[in-house]
């Protein structure tokens, strides 16, 4: 089988999951109740006892009803989409809410789970145990629940104003909880997500459980304590007085450098110059008001003892990190003014055998704290989601939110624009219509294509096909945009560049995983001539290069799957290649350093012999043309479910598999001929199209050829 090229995600551009937060929806809810469970009892509160469980069958009775019914494709126009979901709480509540936590405050520290976590899980979902920061509240996640409790049973760990229980004591009240948690449950994966001094907790409990399924996801962990600028503040604190302004609202200032910078950083993007003042307003308001909360939240005794504990947690966290076993994922911030995370988060990647890190150039200290950082699309697109010992490619996997969907389709809207693509389907009787009429809704389904210079084809195609049919198609792609490299070297890519096409459900490559998703009726994209056509020579545009073997044609007629042939064209009318593999080959330098990048790449189809044995992993030189219009023509499904029998045999197998080539072929012979008399194949007079049709804003409603 082949892969998507491992230059798709590059294609977009930018990042679709950094964008800023639109105060015109998703409005602030009322303070909730929470919950406190002492760590003493074990409970799982709200809705953990015997009412509780009716009540969650119930709950899940319903959703599993309504998700029945047929629903409007809310995908259809993402520009309508809320970049938020409606629940989601802000920043605001996050003061609100530790206003509540401090005024009843008292007693050990415990665990607690948020109302908003408990109400929506399911029963198989894996245990969450959110270790708090220097605040202690707990609360830190707060603008993160309403998607975690869709995945997760979250607790988070509450440590009161006037606890002072040291480290050690902290280390043994969540190995307690991760240990009988784990009893109950031996067979889960149990989270730790913990920022600076809760990571280094969450790091000193992996260490004294090396042999137990825990998955950490630490934010700017506080291990490279003996670096930063809080640690001189601890002699200042012993001797200054108390009129002396070393508090909460201090560290926060130095966290932030400039906070009217920040504030304006947050909204400078998110929208007219009105809503943007009064936006800037509105925070700037809160942070004032809010100034009082942080004092009471860490007054200046505590503040003295977080910041011993920070030093001793420090020290116990680096003491063993040697022992640490766990899968991480480690969150770092650029704009750390509290601790050099960066650095740090590099130290524990080359320390820790099972360790990656995701960076946020433009975020202070506290991440969890801020508008454009989704906790749970960083976890899908880091592939650190599973419910089991091993991810599952089907089972495990959470389809995109709308608001994910959205922020791609932000991301990529200039791709669109550019291409203006044409698409057309063919029905069951043979007919070809505009649109995607002809794909057929029920899976499984297999789209076997030909894939174009660097995979730029993928990217219209999978969200159009998401827009107008509301089906998510799940490319099956190449190794190299799922397996870390250690040493990363450039050209090779970060890891974090292909985490889009996980979210939006990419699979690597391999027979278990075409398997999975044919046996869970998915829309699978697949491209036989993998790495060989997305970076093929010059003048070998629209050339097939698929191996001999039917590889797909007997797995997909195993499930009676519907074969969609497809062809694409227009890489020539956005880029011309300049420099290929025989011409970098012959230049010593490049040669070196292809060789090197294709080393330590996975191997694909080591038995194979000549160009479609491992492709070399290199990146042509492109001479970009002024945008021409992609093309794509979706042939007549082939239903295999009525050659089940027949398709067992080789023989049979090899002439569907020559069939199938030969459609994919005449669909891009039909394009090419096609798009010479389209009128609007240039990007000029698509411009003028639309400005003298202003209605006709769509890059995929605008005009082409006649059928």
């Amino acid at each position: 089988m082949a892969a998507i090229s491992a230059s798709t995600c590059p294609a977009a551009g930018v990042s679709p999951f950094s964008q800023r937060r639109a105060t015109s929806y998703g409005g602030i809810r009322n303070l909730s109740r929470i919950l406190a469970v002492s760590t003493e009892r074990g409970g799982r509160g709200t809705g953990f006892g015997e009412n509780g469980k009716h009540e969650k069958q119930k709950l899940n009775q319903k959703v599993v009803k309504e998700e029945s019914e047929v629903k409007p494709n809310i995908y259809a126009n993402p520009e309508k989409i809320p970049e938020f979901e409606e629940d989601k709480k802000w920043l605001k509540d996050y003061f609100e809410e530790c206003k509540e936590m401090i005024r009843s405050d008292g007693g050990p520290p415990r665990w607690f789970s948020p109302l908003e976590c408990s109400s929506s899980t399911s029963p198989d979902c894996p245990l969450l145990l959110f270790l708090p920061g220097i605040d202690g509240t707990g609360l830190g996640l707060i603008m993160h629940h309403h998607k975690l409790g869709k995945m997760f049973n979250v607790w988070c760990l509450h440590i009161p104003v006037q606890d002072r229980t040291p480290f050690n004591e902290l280390v043994k009240i969540v190995e307690r909880t991760v240990r009988s948690e784990n009893y109950r449950s031996p067979n889960r994966p149990i989270y730790l997500a913990g920022e600076s001094i809760g990571a280094c907790l969450a790091i000193s409990v992996a260490a004294r459980n090396p042999d137990m399924d825990l998955v950490l996801v630490l934010s700017n962990p506080a291990t490279s304590f003996s670096q930063s600028q809080l640690q001189p503040l601890i002699p200042l604190l012993e001797m200054m007085p108390d009129q002396f302004p070393i508090n909460l609202p201090y560290i926060l200032s130095l966290a932030t450098s400039n906070p009217l910078r920040v504030l304006m950083d947050n909204v400078v993007k998110r929208g007219p110059l009105p809503q943007i003042i009064g936006e800037l307003s509105q925070d700037l308001a809160t942070m004032s008001s809010n100034l009082p909360v942080l004092a009471d939240i860490v007054p200046r005794q505590t503040l003295l003892w977080k910041l011993n504990l920070l030093k001793s947690g420090s020290a116990c966290g680096n003491s063993c990190l040697h022992a640490v076993k766990a899968q991480l994922l480690i969150l770092c911030s650029g704009r750390d003014q509290l601790l050099p995370s960066q650095e740090e988060s590099q130290r524990l990647q080359k320390a820790l055998p099972d360790c990656e890190i995701r960076m946020f150039e433009e975020s202070g200290h506290f991440l969890f704290l801020e508008d454009n950082v989704d906790l749970v699309t960083i976890i899908k697109g880091a592939s650190f989601y599973r419910r089991g010992k091993h991810f599952d490619c089907a089972s495990d996997f959470m389809p995109p939110t709308p608001s994910e969907f959205k922020k791609l389709h932000d991301s990529i809207s200039w791709v669109l624009t550019a291409t203006s693509p044409v698409m057309l389907s063919t029905l069951e009787d043979g007919k070809v219509v505009r649109g995607l009429a002809g794909i057929p809704s029920e899976g499984p389904v297999l789209f076997v294509g030909y894939h174009m210079l660097m995979g730029f084809e993928v990217i219209p195609l999978v969200a159009q096909i998401m827009m107008e049919r509301n089906i998510l198609v799940r490319g099956i792609a190449h190794p190299a945009m799922f397996v870390r490299v250690k040493d990363r070297r450039p050209p090779e890519p970060e890891l974090s560049d292909f985490d889009v096409i996980r979210v939006m459900g990419a699979v690597p490559v391999s027979a278990a995983n075409f398997y999975k998703l044919m046996s869970s009726k998915s829309h699978a994209l697949l491209y036989p001539g993998g790495l060989r056509e997305a970076l093929h020579r010059k003048g070998e545009e629209y050339k097939l290069f698929w191996p001999d073997k039917s590889e797909f044609v007997r797995m997909a007629a195993r499930f009676g799957a519907k074969i969609i042939p497809f062809g694409v064209v227009g890489e020539d009318d956005f880029a011309e290649i300049i420099l290929d593999y025989n011409d970098l080959m012959k230049i010593p330098w490049r040669r070196e350093e292809i060789e090197r990048v294709t080393s330590r790449t996975a191997k694909l189809r080591t038995d194979a012999s000549g160009e479609i044995a491992n492709q070399q992993m290199h990146i042509p030189w492109v001479l970009p043309k002024f945008p021409g219009r992609f093309y794509y023509y979706f042939g007549k499904p082939i239903l295999t479910e009525e050659m089940k029998v027949e398709l067992r045999e080789k023989k049979k197998c090899d002439e569907m598999y020559l069939h199938i080539k030969s459609e994919v072929e005449g669909c891009i012979d039909f394009l090419k001929n096609k798009r010479e008399k389209d009128p609007y194949r240039n990007l000029l007079s698509r411009v003028l199209y639309q400005a003298s049709h202003p209605g006709s804003t769509s890059p995929f409603h605008l005009p082409s050829f006649d059928l």
